[in-house]
């Protein structure tokens, strides 16, 4: 397949280093020569199966805008941009385009995701989140720990889950959920030793929405790469 990575940064060139692993061909741009968005034409997306974006959130969003209408599809592993997730799904459905979109798109946490979905059926618990990353991750809370708080409250309607978030050197993700009783304590928790996990499933998912028309959660569909 042919791929085109959006971002030069420690994951995007890993994304890309990843992909040719998998034989596929890639090209990548960094800002400099997609400015606002302005690289990405028909002309420039013809033949490519999938373009992966890992920028930030203002460049993800005028991405995935030129994308979505030349009827192309986007894997997004941008995070901070959500407020604009219906503008974009309607982009895909007006254009036949394809948006994969997801706070974190490693396997190991869309099972930290599933796990979580089952400890909040316990009654009785008090749910915290705490979440640490790099000083120079854009957005806090993360978009993973915002998932995992919106797995709790919608298990237990009336529930607020505070999250704490650190900044720290180079950390490349951890997530703890802590159920707490008067009783006992239960953790679960996901610690990223690098960043290849979140690559990795990038690189899947754009595999998978290759060919594809339509908006998808990478929750939605990882159980199929």
């Amino acid at each position: 397949m042919n791929f085109l990575v959006l971002g030069k940064g420690k994951t995007g060139s890993l994304v890309a280093e990843i992909a040719i692993e998998r034989g596929h061909s890639v090209r990548s741009l960094d800002v400099t020569e997609n400015q606002n968005g302005e690289g990405l034409t028909a002309a420039s997306l013809s033949g490519v199966d999938a373009v992966i974006d890992f920028t930030a959130p203002e460049a993800a969003v005028q991405n995935m805008t030129a994308v979505l209408s030349c009827g192309s599809r986007i894997v997004v592993g941008t995070t901070g941009w959500y407020e604009h997730l219906d503008a974009m799904k309607a982009l895909a459905e007006q254009y036949k385009g394809g948006l994969l979109y997801g706070t974190n798109f490693s396997i190991g946490v869309q099972k930290l995701f599933r796990l979580t979905a089952e400890l909040a059926k316990l009654g009785g618990y008090t749910f915290t989140i705490a979440e640490t990353h790099h000083v120079t991750k854009l957005d806090a809370p993360s978009g993973t720990a915002i998932t995992l708080r919106q797995i709790i409250e919608a298990a237990q309607p009336g529930t607020k889950v505070e999250i704490t978030s650190h900044r720290i050197a180079d950390a490349k993700g951890e997530h703890v959920v802590t159920a707490q009783s008067d009783i006992d304590t239960l953790t679960v928790s996901h610690d990223a030793h690098s960043r290849r996990g979140f690559a990795q499933g990038a690189v899947f998912a754009a595999e998978w929405l290759a060919g594809k028309s339509g908006t998808w959660e990478f929750r939605e569909i990882f159980n199929q790469i």
